[in-house]
């Protein structure tokens, strides 16, 4: 196997990145002295992060297995971040084998990681593009979406936790229309945002962080979230905290607050 450098990977380790800031978060070991230093300053900032994060993994969890249960088999995953299993695709596809799902970063640490990605069942299939949400045209246009989804059905299309990376100035609003707007009817859009709704000191804090970090990074309001969704009808229960959304029984297991958690989460379907 050829080394990250041989390969011509530059994993750009000098620099956090908010993937690697997020896998430490969930405890994972994909992470290096800049992202953990940073996180570090983010924890400070937001004693919470450490349950923001799990609780969003749990959403993403529970969301996965809800579209499965309503009979989705076309997954596509946009901020995948660094693999932690049960990743979408072992969801998806034991609910149904069949599923085929398409998971798309931009952190060259995710592609080195990718392999992990694509152990799927052999009824289905799982791919990996490298791609930027900024340029949602050359991500759907990717071969591994042209080869693994067929955009005339209904796909499962994920964008969690990875808006709040995307600023006004990037037309975060634009590019979701864009992604909405080539998908087949009975599509479903599933979001998690962060939020300084809820309690708007510490999350500016962070916000500070981040940016003091190299990470372009911006909260929304309940109406800045509910706007992505624009054309779709939510499903059962509309838009509710990430702890709050379809909860299992452990979910509320703590007495998480949505304070902790600062993040508005909904799925919605393309009429």
């Amino acid at each position: 196997m050829s080394s990250d450098h041989e390969s011509g990977i530059d994993l750009q380790l000098d620099r956090a990145h908010s993937a690697r800031m997020y896998d430490y978060y969930l405890g994972g070991y994909t992470n290096f002295p800049a992202d953990r230093e940073a996180a570090g300053k983010a924890i400070a900032a937001f004693p919470s992060a450490l349950v923001a994060a799990r609780a969003n993994r749990r959403f993403v969890q529970r969301s996965t297995r809800h579209l499965a249960s309503l009979g989705l088999t076309q997954f596509l995953d946009i901020g995948t971040g660094i693999p932690t299993s049960p990743n979408l695709h072992e969801l998806a596809q034991q609910a149904d084998p069949a599923s085929r799902v398409v998971y798309a970063d931009n952190d060259p640490i995710v592609l080195a990681h990718a392999a992990a990605l694509l152990h799927g069942t052999p009824e289905g299939r799982t791919a990996y593009t490298q791609a930027d949400v900024t340029d949602p045209r050359a991500l759907l246009e990717s071969l591994e979406v042209e080869r693994t989804l067929d955009l005339t059905r209904p796909v499962a299309l994920s964008l969690n936790a990875i808006l709040h990376f995307v600023t006004d100035d990037q037309d975060a609003h634009g590019i979701v229309e864009t992604l909405k707007d080539e998908l087949a009817p009975g599509s479903t859009l599933t979001l998690s945002h962060l939020t300084a709704d809820y309690d708007p000191e510490p999350i500016d804090r962070v916000l500070r962080v981040y940016r003091a970090a190299g990470t372009a990074v911006q909260a929304r309001t309940l109406a800045e979230f509910t706007a992505f969704f624009t054309g779709w009808t939510f499903l059962d229960p509309g838009i509710a905290s990430t702890q709050e959304w379809r909860p299992d029984p452990e979910d509320s297991l703590g007495g998480i607050t949505n304070d902790e958690t600062a993040c508005y989460a909904a799925i919605a379907r393309k009429p």
